[in-house]
């Protein structure tokens, strides 16, 4: 069946649908990665986005149900320029049509998405749709200007608290939209987890005195999220605390930092960031649209990773307290795993070691 995507500024890339038939309107990014689309489809920092995969063949080992970010896909819609309708691969269980058909999940394929890429990056991510339909100009507006992805945290949170057993260190983990992979990574290190939903207060995440506070990746803005930064300052300087992505970016603004949206995003996992603590760099997955500002990095952290494509934050630590965070991913699937040594330093912080070192710029 054809479809197409019209974007805010008026551009329209026409092809075919796939998975689910419908419409879906969105934020539209795009991601550099090969593989990992399954990962992609159900990570919840991409909720309320129409992602666009920049490699040109999708699907060819298609889907298993263990490799899963989340209970669900999360995306509002998938591009691919090509989606593979014979997938070969061991532990395949279905195909990429059949998932999204599944989830009722829209599907575009047959467009450019070299020339879509090249728009986004040129001109910023930019609300769309993906229609079959015919639309008027007004109905257009009218469905840009509905959409807002300003509680998609509130969205993607757990709703109640639930707990992993483990019976090593005890951390509390702030869900903002966590990855699966974070918990098993923490699992993995035989860590006793709490989970609790967003907005849950300072008081009641410490009443059950854990070793140690994660603060989750998640979608949105973290500017929208004024109760959960006021919470985060009442636990600062109580317990070792370490954030990922939307965690790091939230730890910032709780400290009295500022961030601002990037103009496409870091969106895939051929990103190279430098650790300044041990002077090697590192590529990593990524997934985020914010930044923290470096003009206006907090007082009390220093720059402990940058990003050597833009020279953006991408990492920092408390100059005196027990605390640190990075921008990209290190439980890093999809992508590589280089950066997983970030939980060892944060199990390392637990047993009442600082991580504050010198750094080399």
């Amino acid at each position: 069946m054809k479809a197409k995507l019209i974007l805010e500024n008026g551009s329209i890339f026409e092809g075919k649908a796939f998975g689910y038939i419908g419409e879906s309107v969105g934020e539209v990014v795009f991601n550099t990665g090969m593989t990992g689309y399954q990962e992609i489809l159900t990570d919840p920092s991409y909720h309320g986005q129409i992602v666009t995969m920049t490699y040109p063949l999708m699907g060819n080992y298609g889907i298993n149900l263990e490799d899963v970010e989340s209970s669900k896909v999360r995306v509002k819609a998938l591009i691919v320029r090509e989606q593979c309708v014979k997938p070969s691969n061991w532990r395949c269980e279905m195909d990429l049509d059949g998932y999204l058909k599944q989830n009722q999940i829209m599907g575009l394929q047959g467009i450019d998405t070299r020339a879509l890429t090249k728009v986004l990056r040129n001109n910023g991510t930019m609300k769309g749709i993906i229609t079959t339909e015919e639309l008027t100009t007004q109905e257009i507006q009218a469905k840009l200007s509905a959409f807002s992805n300003e509680k998609a945290v509130e969205a993607v949170t757990t709703e109640d608290v639930y707990e992993i057993q483990g019976t090593g260190k005890h951390i509390a983990v702030m869900d903002f939209g966590v990855k699966e992979n974070i918990l098993r990574s923490f699992r993995k290190r035989n860590c006793r987890i709490t989970v609790f939903p967003a907005n849950t207060r300072a008081e009641e995440v410490l009443a059950v005195n854990p070793d140690g506070i994660f603060l989750s990746n998640g979608p949105g803005d973290p500017q929208d999220l004024e109760s959960v930064i006021e919470n985060i300052k009442q636990l600062i300087g109580k317990k070792p605390i370490f954030g990922i992505c939307l965690g790091h970016q939230l730890l910032a603004l709780s400290l009295g930092g500022n961030t601002s949206k990037l103009k496409f995003g870091h969106r895939g996992c051929n990103h190279p960031v430098k650790d300044l603590i041990n002077s090697k760099v590192y590529i990593t997955s990524q997934n985020h649209g914010y930044v923290v500002k470096n003009e206006d990095l907090p007082k009390e952290m220093v720059v402990t990773h940058i990003n050597l494509n833009d020279e953006t934050i991408e990492g920092m630590q408390h100059k005196t307290l027990p605390i640190f965070s990075v921008q990209f991913h290190p439980e890093a699937c999809p992508g590589p795993q280089d950066t997983g040594y970030l939980f060892d330093r944060f199990m390392k912080m637990l047993g009442g070691e600082l991580i504050c070192q010198e750094i080399t710029v």
